[in-house]
């Protein structure tokens, strides 16, 4: 299995956990939406698309077999999400310079 694209959409209220929401295709022929970058007490982790059951909890609608396959997911969708905040903030420190 190849992740072969991600992508991220930054989260901009600092207050919430939820920093990002991201999508990833597999093998350029199968899409996940929804995968969901959160910020937790000692670093960041990722929840796989969930739908909300008649309990009130919440139940993983798309997820992997496999801690292997869930390590790769995690490793992919956190550096994009790393990417993606460098590049807002390059984008912000860009924007600063040239309102002087």
């Amino acid at each position: 299995m190849n992740i072969t694209d991600v992508r991220v959409k930054l989260v901009k209220k600092d207050e919430l956990k939820l920093k990002a929401v991201a999508s990833i295709t597999i093998d350029d022929c199968f899409v996940v939406h929804d995968v969901k970058v959160i910020e937790g007490t000692d670093n960041y982790f990722i929840s796989m698309p969930s739908k909300k059951t008649p309990d009130g909890g919440y139940k993983d609608i798309v997820h992997p077999l496999n801690s292997q396959t869930r390590e790769l997911i995690k490793t992919v969708v956190l550096e994009a999400f790393r990417k993606a905040q460098d590049e807002a903030l390059t984008a912000t420190e860009t924007q600063g310079d040239t309102e002087e």
